[in-house]
């Protein structure tokens, strides 16, 4: 597999076949894409077949689960595409299986993946995540797996979702044995007042490298909210980390409390806004793609959240974080927490 990983060897001919499923083609068989036989109401019926006849989902329905892709391996997903009705983003669940494995790799509500959280829309500009206008969803992370790789998409709100669109572009051929998964974690809580402080992942067991973080950062009082800083305890860390940053707008890029958005190709502050009425809500995104952090055995990954007192000294706050970690490793991974159930996923 030439170019595994991104721009290396791209001019390097392979012996890979390239493969893509969507509305138009459920299997991503070759030659099976655009075969749907139209009807009175279609949108192509006055063209015939081959005109866009099943470019999406039309109706998926309230609390099901719908498997957008079933690849048999060896093999890369390249990338995903998705564009869906921003109420979806906190109801529907995204989860990715490796290789006939129980218990999910990724599991993540819609938009958080794809660094959209507190359900509205944002723009991305970043290299492994996209997010275009209006609402186009896009994944460059490459997610090898063996045997075989599932998708699946749980909406567990109470709507019909009318029309879902999706691309899952992917490539089959072998798989480098040094090639770890991909997986994603998405957890929400309030901070403690008495050690106010974000678990972004935690339980990670086996060998592998941490490639990313996504906060949706509620405030939940006013002032400058990120002098908090994230820590990496790996690999028999106790009290202390072996990785510990400067604060919260250091982690991702920025300085002196921010005073814009930004997104470039590996750390942006996209989102912020401040309706009236409502608490200020914050998006942050790291993408550790030229600087891994790299465990043998565990990790577990924090941050504080931390403003000022009026006397210059730091204030713990009781802020509502939600976040997504991305990270490679090797299998069987640990379970995850339990997702909390809809209503408590939605914004405040």
């Amino acid at each position: 597999m030439s170019s595994f990983f991104g721009m290396n060897g791209i001019a390097l001919l392979g012996n890979g076949k390239s493969r893509s499923i969507c509305g138009e083609n459920r299997t991503g068989e070759p030659g099976k894409g655009a075969m749907a036989i139209p009807t009175e109401n279609s949108w192509g019926s006055m063209l015939g077949q081959g005109w866009k006849i099943s470019p999406c989902l039309f109706d998926v329905p309230a609390h099901s689960n719908t498997v957008l892709a079933d690849i048999e391996g060896p093999g890369v997903i390249r990338h995903i595409w998705i564009t869906v009705d921003p109420k979806f983003y906190r109801d529907c669940i995204l989860r990715m299986f490796w290789d006939g494995e129980d218990s999910p790799s990724v599991e993540v509500p819609l938009g958080d993946f794809f660094c959209n959280g507190h359900a509205l829309r944002c723009n991305i500009n970043s290299i492994p995540i996209a997010v275009n206008p209006s609402g186009g969803f896009n994944s460059f992370w490459p997610m090898p797996f063996r045997k075989s790789a599932r998708i699946e998409l749980e909406n567990q709100g109470k709507n019909v979702i009318n029309q879902f669109y999706y691309q899952v572009n992917y490539e089959l051929d072998e798989v480098p044995d040094n090639a770890a998964y991909f997986h994603a974690q998405w957890r929400r809580a309030v901070t403690p007042i008495e050690a106010p402080q974000h678990v972004i992942l935690d339980g990670v067991k086996g060998k592998g490298h941490y490639v990313g973080t996504y906060l949706a950062w509620t405030q939940l009082s006013d002032g400058w909210w990120g002098e908090g800083e994230i820590k990496f305890f790996m690999d028999g860390d106790k009290e202390f980390p072996t990785i510990c940053g400067t604060g919260t707008e250091d982690y991702f890029g920025g300085a002196w409390g921010f005073e814009d958005t930004f997104s470039t190709a590996f750390l942006g502050y996209p989102l912020w806004v401040r309706e009236p009425g409502q608490v200020p809500k914050h998006g942050l995104y790291r993408w550790h793609i030229p600087d891994p952090i790299r465990f043998e055995k565990e990790l577990k990954v924090t941050i504080q959240a931390l403003g000022w007192w009026p006397n210059g000294k730091f204030q713990p706050l009781q802020d509502d974080i939600a976040s997504v970690a991305y990270w490679y490793q090797t299998e069987p991974h640990a379970s995850f927490p339990e997702l909390l159930p809809v209503h408590l996923r939605w914004p405040r």
